[in-house]
């Protein structure tokens, strides 16, 4: 597990559908709620299912000036493509998580792969891969504290909807523990 630090840059990217802009707004919710400063910006195709999708988040303790990242610490990918884009990264230092449902096995110390996508089909929810996702990020980077996440998740969604990314939050978290 890494130490809190004070700025972190991320990068979620995949394809459209993947709950990725969500899963950056989250991330951006949460740490708003840690009293962080945060910039959330999001870029993807024009097709709003299956093309290149993008999130990036920077949370920082000081204002932040420049709103875009440059120097990423944590990288989540969902496809082949962002996976070819972003591995290089890992060389230097970059933590990349990534979905061994759907990708290829890499191999280093800073790669990161779960089956995101199996296990959210496990538990019968499977648009929680993107929140699996962050639940096992929460625990390795430290990047937000898992219960601001799960504060995030009930305020924005409800029922059932919410019972089931909650526990997908805390099934990712579990992964790291393992």
């Amino acid at each position: 597990m890494m130490d809190k630090k004070d700025r972190y840059e991320v990068i979620l990217a995949g394809s459209g559908g993947q709950g990725l802009i969500v899963a950056g707004i989250m991330l951006a919710e949460a740490a708003i709620l840690e009293g962080r400063n945060v910039v959330q910006t999001q870029s993807y195709g024009i097709a709003s299912r299956g093309g290149f999708s993008a999130s990036e988040v920077i949370i920082d303790k000081d204002e932040i000036i420049f709103q875009q990242v440059q120097n990423p610490d944590v990288v989540l990918v969902l496809t082949e493509g962002a996976m070819e884009k972003y591995e290089n990264l890992a060389r230097s230092g970059v933590l990349i998580f990534y979905d061994t449902t759907l990708l290829k096995e890499r191999n280093g110390d800073n790669f990161y792969g779960y089956p995101f996508t199996e296990i959210a089909e496990e538990l019968g929810y499977m648009g929680t891969a993107n929140m699996i996702a962050l639940g096992v990020m929460s625990a390795v980077t430290r990047l937000v504290d898992l219960e601001s996440l799960v504060k995030v998740v009930n305020r924005r969604f409800s029922g059932k909807t919410a019972e089931m990314n909650v526990k997908a939050l805390y099934t990712g978290a579990g992964l790291f523990r393992k």
